[in-house]
């Protein structure tokens, strides 16, 4: 058997988002399937994916952040100035505390649906116990051991209980109208079985396990939808899996593995709990008899689900709930210190999303239309499963701006936030989204490349015709997106996206962060740079006049169309200017300017 630890430390943390990712990787359709409260989408499964994934890429992030930062400590034992942290340990690996507030902070930013956002909070709950300075005390469950060390009180099996409980309570908190029967009671489950055990990091974990899995299989008791639709709940299936990675981490063995537990119209078996449900519609899509579901069950459910990460005061927050709260249901709202993730369902997405606005500043809008065809719309009974369109585009985009232009053009969109692009479960999961039988999948981003081509696999693996177009900036998106036309046959609308794109040259103007060596030359921290086709070519020290002397070398070649799509800090003359330069030197050259929002670049650049 391979070592495993044996008590909670920065290396436990990694091995249990890795173990957690690939449960949830294989338990991913199952859960999906059996996904009926609070609304019958079939994508709970894949949301904790990818919510856990954006956790595990943050762990992952700190310890390759250390690596860097080794050997180059200063006197004092800090590390430099942007160092992912200041602690730095004998070996150069990070702390526990780093490792949690890494783990709760990816799974906050990259939460995703109902189940991944009260996950999140479960995740972050723990990371309140676990990173906290000093003695734990009973704040976070009522109890204590007599640890008084610093960073080995927060290592044992006392500190897990406590970072269990505190995880169960806080994701309650976090949701304003709270049902039984759902993840909630298997991580209350979860850490009322904890609580009960002594013992190191092993036993506790295992003892989770067990409480949440039997919590688990009573659920169809607890909720009628779950109990017509003959499985348990989907959020808490995804939780065993994670706490099934916990128990793997600290014993080197998957909890019940090879054991059946008991039926309630599910069998039960398997190192992550529930496996080979009894489904009465091959898929899992159950008949729920026409009952709106959702987190107060009798009510009709609202068409939209509104989802966004939103820098704001608690105060602000606290309103913002009530607001919310009058405008829709499944409202969960999670976070804290300044940085929050909300999610509502509601008929009135805009008013979701301006209460929002006046709260703080919000960002990654997310709205999905619940569609027809889901048992969530009222009166849906009766009604046949939504059809599949014929084709649709798919398209990363780097801003809220761009994302809106490319959605009423008719795109299902992707944010690609600075510093944070996709991976590719998500662009599988909005090719889901986009329901056709053909999909364009455009990249924008030649560092995409790869993680684009592998979800496009994913997705012909499903059934899906996928068409990569090798996009690498926003605006070559644009010109493809310019002349797609559904109604065309598909290898023919391809190729035409495909010959848009590549006759668009692209260019990005933006600010160095650090001194480098470019095609230009050397640049200092502070330059302006402009980049055409990728490689720096200008280099300068004022945004317009940079943007003029790229947009100069390339319509040199000619061109027929300049796209310009401006970031939030980009000058706000700057459009105007470089549309004057295009009229007084370039005769038959048009140029249309968008918004792109918070896109990274100052500055997008097409010439077509």
């Amino acid at each position: 058997m391979p070592q495993v630890p044996q008590t909670l430390d920065a290396l436990a943390v990694r091995t249990w988002c890795g173990l957690a990712l690939e449960a949830l990787g294989r338990a991913r359709e199952e859960i999906d399937a059996i996904n009926v409260y609070p609304v019958a989408d079939g994508d709970t499964g894949t949301n904790l994916y990818l919510t856990v994934e954006s956790a595990a890429a943050a762990v992952e992030a700190v310890f390759v952040g250390y690596e860097t930062v080794t050997g180059v400590v200063g006197p004092t034992g800090s590390a430099p100035s942007g160092a992912v942290s200041t602690k730095v340990t004998g070996a150069g690996l990070p702390t526990l505390a780093d490792a949690v507030r890494a783990m709760a902070h990816g799974a906050l930013i990259g939460a995703r649906g109902n189940s991944g956002t009260i996950l999140a909070q479960l995740l972050r709950g723990m990371a309140q116990v676990l990173a906290a300075d000093g003695e734990v005390d009973g704040a976070a469950g009522g109890e204590t051991d007599g640890a008084t060390d610093g960073e080995s009180a927060h290592t044992d099996g006392q500190a897990l209980r406590l970072a269990l409980r505190q995880a169960a309570d806080s994701a309650r908190q976090a949701v304003a109208h709270p049902v039984e029967g759902t993840v909630l009671t298997v991580a209350t489950a979860a850490a009322e079985a904890a609580t009960g055990t002594e013992g190191d990091c092993g036993t506790v974990a295992c003892a989770a396990y067990e409480g949440a899995r039997a919590a688990l299989m009573a659920t169809p008791g607890q909720l009628a939808v779950l109990e017509r639709a003959g499985v348990v709940d989907a959020g808490g299936r995804g939780l065993l899996a994670v706490l099934a990675a916990l128990a793997e981490t600290f014993t080197g063995e998957s909890p019940g593995a090879g054991r059946v537990a008991g039926e309630v119209h599910t069998r039960v078996n398997g190192m992550d709990g529930v496996s080979g449900v009894d489904r009465v519609d091959g898929v899992g899509r159950v008949d729920v008899n026409g009952v709106c579901v959702d987190s107060r069950p009798g009510e009709e459910g609202p068409a939209f689900e509104v989802t966004y990460l939103l820098e704001a005061e608690d105060a602000d927050v606290a309103r913002l709930r009530a607001r919310l709260d009058r405008l829709g249901n499944s409202l969960v709202v999670v976070g804290g210190d300044g940085l929050w993730n909300v999610h509502v369902h509601a008929d009135d997405a805009g008013a979701a999303v301006e209460a929002g606005v006046e709260a703080g500043r919000p960002y990654r809008i997310r709205i999905t239309h619940f569609g027809l065809g889901d048992a969530h719309t009222a009166g849906a009974a009766g009604r046949p499963p939504r059809e599949r369109a014929q084709r649709a585009v798919v398209a990363v985009v780097p801003g809220e701006g761009l994302a809106g232009l490319y959605a009423e053009a008719g795109a299902t969109t992707v944010l690609a936030r600075p510093g944070e692009p996709p991976a590719s479960g998500e662009l599988v999961e909005a090719v889901r989204r986009a329901h056709a039988r053909e999909v364009v999948l455009l990249p924008n981003d030649a560092d995409l490349r790869h993680t684009a081509a592998a979800a496009a696999e994913q997705a012909r693996t499903e059934g899906v015709r996928v068409a990569l177009i090798p996009t690498r900036s926003a605006v070559q998106g644009i010109a493809a997106l310019a002349v797609h036309e559904p109604e065309r046959r598909f290898d023919e609308d391809v190729v035409a996206m495909t010959s848009a794109a590549g006759a668009t040259r692209y260019a990005e103007v933006a600010v160095a962060e650090r001194q480098s060596w470019t095609m230009a030359g050397i640049c200092q921290a502070g330059d302006v740079l402009g980049l055409i086709d990728g490689d720096v070519a200008v280099i300068g020290s004022d945004i317009t006049a940079t943007a003029e002397t790229v947009l100069d070398r390339m319509l040199a070649a000619g061109g027929e169309m300049v796209t310009l799509v401006l970031g939030d800090d980009a000058p706000g003359s700057i459009a105007a200017h470089l549309e004057a330069r295009v009229r007084e030197s370039y005769l038959a050259v048009d140029t249309v300017a968008y918004r792109g929002g918070r896109q990274g670049a100052l500055l997008l650049i097409g010439v077509e």
